[in-house]
């Protein structure tokens, strides 16, 4: 048994039985030993309680795939696995970190001998069953060594996968991959508004988006979530209009500044994240003060 993963949310876990169904025998780490002993008892899979448990159980050339949060949790978790391994074991990080925090991390692991990689991980819960895209970064002999899981996780063994190139890209790709998914949302979003609110039309947006599922240029797998939960309630009156956004949002919108590379729908569709947050609020507090000062505008003020 040559390949461990740390962390089985719900990410994590679902690789984990994803490999078990195709066959693949490996050890499995949580922070919750629980949720470990629960997939090892579906799966067949070896679950560990410690770090140094999955490596003594992992033979050498190791390779050790983290599906953990960007951050803290993945740089501890990093920092504490190095000088644990073997020259020439390899470390993927499936989570979505920053592609230059990969590069800082590439150069600290070489001093342990230890090689790293970067994979970009899309395909949701889902995955478990129609597999995941992974777009990964690594050197070709890291590249070779991960085939194998990477056709065992991808929808099929000859495509979903992609060796990106060089340690960084894999992220990059899925920053990138992510801010695109920000645009597509916020476009598929605003026009069912727009159509929501046409007065006198009483469109039916689920019927709408069923519709558009079949040979419609804007077929997507967005909108066939979309059209799924608008057919049990169009109103979604019980949802409150807050949209959390994620790292990769922000570093496509930094990123397109640094190059000087104009991306103003991924740009706005984080902006939009941003004020659905309420961090526009007192910015409009503040138009709707001018709007009084210079016209005698109204402004509306809250019940106390």
């Amino acid at each position: 048994m040559k390949f461990g993963i740390v962390g089985l949310g719900r990410m994590g876990g679902n690789m984990a039985r994803r490999l078990a169904k195709k066959g693949a025998r490996i050890a499995v780490l949580n922070r919750s030993h629980d949720v470990a002993l629960e997939i090892a008892e579906e799966t067949g899979h070896l679950a560990c309680e410690t770090l140094q448990e999955l490596v003594d159980a992992l033979d050498t050339p190791r390779i050790v795939w983290l599906m953990l949060p960007a951050g803290d949790v993945t740089e501890a978790t990093l920092q504490a696995l190095g000088p644990i391994l073997s020259p020439s074991d390899l470390i993927v990080d499936g989570g979505n970190s920053f592609y230059k925090d990969v590069q800082r991390r590439t150069a600290w692991l070489a001093e342990h001998q230890v090689e790293f990689c970067d994979v970009g991980v899309s395909g949701g819960i889902w995955g478990l069953e129609k597999g995941y895209c992974l777009m990964f970064g690594a050197s070709k002999e890291a590249a070779a060594r991960l085939k194998p899981y990477m056709q065992k996780l991808a929808p099929a063994p000859d495509r979903g996968w992609l060796h990106c190139g060089m340690v960084g890209t894999g992220h990059f790709t899925k920053m990138v991959h992510n801010g695109i998914e920000y645009g597509m949302m916020q476009a598929l979003a605003e026009g069912f508004a727009l159509m929501k609110s046409k007065p006198g039309f009483d469109l039916d947006v689920a019927a709408i988006a069923e519709l558009w599922r079949h040979s419609s240029v804007v077929q997507s797998w967005l909108l066939d979530l979309s059209a799924e939960f608008l057919a049990q309630d169009q109103t979604l009156d019980n949802i409150v209009p807050y949209v959390g956004d994620s790292g990769e949002g922000r570093w496509t919108a930094l990123e397109a500044i640094e190059l000087g590379i104009p991306t103003p729908v991924m740009s706005l569709a984080l902006m939009m994240r941003f004020a659905s947050q309420g961090k526009d609020d007192y910015a409009n507090k503040i138009l709707a003060k001018m709007r009084q000062g210079f016209g005698g505008h109204a402004v509306k003020e809250e019940d106390k």
